[in-house]
């Protein structure tokens, strides 16, 4: 067994193993320079609650001082800016009331960044790996109209004329893109019949109102559902097909739906 360097073996008496860490912004979209809050200010408060003493502490960052806690600094502080640059943050074993205030107390970690852990990002990279095998295998078996109803979700109406070979390349690029939206929609039961309202809208079997109130026949206008409101039209239609006078309509469609 490979033994750790002298760098990972050495803690503190506390317990805190003294190495260099690293800690990355959790934003999408990396910007140049990040600044979170590193002093306590009535206007923007950074208190850390103690739950051996039963308060809330101050904290501050002061590179001449070992502790965060302001209640524990004595003399001149000599304050710093805490800057992320292209969203990481390197801080080196050296500076530990630094390490201990991002990796221990801030109240910004978790929301703002979190710290790297290498074990931790493999066992995410491991379940992300494993969610889109999954994702791919599904949908290379999933068949053609239940594949057409999910990129729908995706793509909109320029799914009606795309060929079966369109839609399964689609299909699998979208389930490599994003495995877990695929697999969701795979399981959501509504996904087909949302598919299906659409289709019957498209071949004017059923008409939207222009104030998207209402769905009504196509050959006579004849309402047949009111659309609760701020509610998506074809989600709402999807539902009402489970009712008992849905499911009329939507055996009298399904003989028209081409």
């Amino acid at each position: 067994m490979a033994k750790k360097s002298k760098e990972t073996q050495e803690t503190q008496n506390d317990g805190w193993e003294v190495k260099d860490r690293t800690y990355y912004l959790r934003t999408h979209h990396t910007p140049v320079t990040y600044t979170i809050p590193s002093k306590h200010t009535t206007r923007h408060p950074l208190l850390y609650f103690d739950t051996v003493k039963k308060e809330q502490r101050a904290l501050r960052y002061a590179t001449n001082q070992p502790s965060p806690f302001q209640d524990e600094q004595k003399g001149e502080a000599t304050l710093q800016h805490i800057v992320f640059k292209d969203g990481t943050l390197f801080v080196p074993k050296e500076k530990v009331n630094l390490q201990k205030l991002l990796s221990l107390y801030h109240p910004r970690k978790g929301k703002d960044y979190d710290e790297y852990n290498a074990v931790t990002e493999a066992k995410d990279d491991l379940v992300d790996l494993e969610m889109e095998i999954m994702a791919l295998n599904a949908a290379r078996d999933i068949e053609v109209d239940h594949a057409e109803a999910i990129l729908r979700v995706e793509m909109g109406t320029k799914v009606a004329n795309m060929s079966s070979k369109e839609i399964r390349r689609d299909i699998l690029r979208m389930a490599k893109a994003n495995p877990a939206l695929f697999i969701n929609l795979v399981q959501d039961e509504n996904v087909e019949l949302r598919n299906f309202a659409i289709k019957a809208t498209e071949q004017h079997i059923v008409k939207l109102s222009q104030d998207q109130r209402y769905f009504m026949w196509g050959t006579n206008d004849r309402k047949l559902m009111t659309i609760p409101f701020d509610e998506n039209p074809y989600s709402a239609l999807a539902a009402w097909f489970k009712t008992d006078e849905g499911v009329e309509v939507y055996k009298t469609i399904e003989k028209k739906i081409i």
